[in-house]
């Protein structure tokens, strides 16, 4: 069974660039996102860039079969998916009571139940071949709450923590889990989040997908459990551990952009 690199949301962004540094090293992938046209786009650039074997599947995982069907479709083509990065993600802003349920729901669907399916589906198989790898795209919203994008915030801590404790299981098998946590990243997610006008979106933190992606990257084949991507989201979130909550809180909200639409 041919061994594979399997990237959601690898369309844009940090999955892109990180397509790229798989790619660059000759490994063959598995590309998902919502868009064929830009899979297919993608595939073709680094195919014939790198000659390499890429399969691509459109797949919109905000809905509650995504998972199985990609894993399915995995199964039908006997590829071994040694790699697994779960990037896909996306946030939304606004007061709790604005947000429409349905894409709340979407959001956790997206950024929780199809990262948890994934790799509850494919570390089967990592395991009994002792060799894998796993890394989730958490962020430096991981660490604290996050007024007027709270559903983001605590979903981001969830796929920390659950990374971290299946580091920690993981030990002694061969397979290994990394939670990737960077800070604003200029992709189509501040656009998407209607976050581009805010205060963080404007600091000194924000980095590109490709810087972010390369951080991933190394930390993931060096087995870190943690990696926050950037010295400055690196002081950012060891200063919310000497702060007050209810300052930490009236940060991010300020950050956040105070609930303004």
């Amino acid at each position: 069974m041919s061994e594979y690199v399997l990237i959601t949301g690898a369309s844009t962004g940090i999955g892109y660039e990180l397509a790229h540094l798989f790619a660059q090293e000759k490994r063959d992938l598995i590309l998902v996102a919502r868009g064929k046209d830009k899979l297919e786009e993608v595939s073709k650039e680094l195919k014939d860039k790198y000659g390499i074997t890429i399969y691509i599947f459109p797949l919109d995982l905000s809905q509650v079969s995504a998972p199985l069907k990609l894993f399915e479709f995995t199964e039908t083509n006997k590829l071994f998916v040694e790699t697994l990065i779960n990037n896909a993600g996306f946030g939304i802003k606004g007061h709790i009571s604005k947000i429409p349920l349905n894409e709340e729901l979407e959001m956790i669907q997206v950024n929780i139940s199809s990262l948890v399916e994934l790799t509850k589906r494919y570390l089967p198989a990592m395991l009994s071949n002792k060799k894998g790898k796993i890394l989730n795209v958490a962020s430096s919203a991981s660490f604290q709450p996050g007024p007027y994008m709270s559903g983001y915030y605590a979903s981001k801590a969830f796929v920390l923590h659950y990374s971290e404790g299946l580091a920690e299981e993981l030990i002694g098998t061969g397979v290994t889990a990394t939670a990737l946590c960077p800070g604003p990243t200029i992709t189509s997610f501040q656009l998407r989040a209607k976050m581009e006008e805010t205060a963080l979106f404007k600091s000194p933190l924000v980095m590109t997908g490709k810087e972010v992606a390369k951080i991933g990257f190394n930390a993931m084949k060096n087995g870190r459990v943690v990696k926050i991507a950037g010295i400055m989201n690196f002081l950012l979130v060891e200063g919310t551990r000497f702060s007050p909550r209810f300052l930490v809180r009236k940060i991010s909200a300020f950050l956040n952009g105070g609930g303004k639409d």
